[in-house]
């Protein structure tokens, strides 16, 4: 007997349904006084009630409710962080949450262009300066411990993309992170079109448009302005939760050999930064 595969149209009332069950079941787990609500009387159902969850995630009753019905609703990574946080998820959960509303940034594994052995030893030579090897995308395909360090608290969640554009316009902590942030995004999104003329059609690159304008207003508003840029010498301002304020000069090098790679080095931009990235560093570098 051959099983025929569900269709995505048959798949997602299924999804939809799952997620409305996981979250009556993590609802239910909770008691008011475990979120700073008064014990009140007896309750029907045991947890916390629907309008309590929407009331401590700022969001509304109608739609928390619809969310819990299955009802085909867009759920934003933000609005979605607000609940998980509100019904006490650890990571695991939130990431099954994420999934479940097809809010996570899930993106087709087409990333094949291997990193040369000679330019990753180059990028791991350039530590204590944070650096990464970059394609067209913005896909980080190779990084030394300096960058890893500089950024390994910037998600909320694990990152599951490892992507730079998508690291900024899914991730809730970018906003107090990137200090220029709209600045930095726009720029971001520009470049991705400059480089998406020579890749229209491409499926890697439509699936990642397609998804990013579904997941993402604010990258859709910018994509639908049709501005492109060059690549550029930045000047990035990042807030680091040890080592505070950090400027840095972000300069692109090309790879002469692979043309779709780029070389990506963060250098400090003033003495202050310099003296302070030491505490990014989650253990001495080697």
């Amino acid at each position: 007997m051959t099983v025929e595969p569900l269709s995505s149209v048959d798949v997602a009332p299924r999804r939809r349904a799952e997620l409305g069950e996981f979250l009556k079941a993590r609802r239910a787990r909770l008691r008011p006084q475990d979120v700073g609500l008064p014990p009140g009387g007896r309750r029907r159902t045991a947890g916390l009630r629907r309008e309590e969850v929407a009331m401590l995630a700022g969001v509304g009753v109608t739609w928390y409710t619809w969310l819990e019905q299955g009802r085909s609703i867009n759920a934003s990574s933000q609005v979605l962080d607000a609940v998980a946080r509100t019904l006490g998820m650890d990571n695991a959960e939130r990431e099954h949450l994420y999934r479940l509303a097809e809010a996570t940034p899930i993106r087709m594994d087409t990333t094949t262009t291997d990193v040369p052995a000679t330019i990753q030893d180059a990028v791991r030579a350039l530590d204590p300066l944070p650096a990464a090897v970059l394609n067209s995308r913005h896909d980080i395909l190779f990084s030394n411990d300096a960058h890893h360090d500089l950024f390994a608290d910037w998600h909320t969640l694990p990152c599951v993309h490892k992507n730079k554009l998508w690291c900024c316009v899914t991730e809730p902590l970018a906003r107090e992170r990137l200090l220029d942030y709209d600045k930095e995004v726009a720029y971001l999104v520009a470049r991705l079109r400059a480089e998406y003329g020579r890749h229209v059609g491409d499926p890697a690159w439509e699936e990642d448009i397609r998804r990013l304008t579904e997941l993402s207003d604010e990258f859709a508003a910018l994509w639908s302005r049709h501005e492109v840029a060059p690549a550029s010498v930045r000047t990035l301002r990042f807030w680091h939760p040890e080592a505070g304020e950090l400027t840095f000069e972000s300069t692109p090098f090309t790879a002469a050999a692979e043309s779709d790679l780029q070389i990506q080095v963060y250098t400090p931009a003033d003495d202050g930064t310099a003296k302070r990235l030491s505490r990014t560093r989650i253990q001495a570098p080697a």
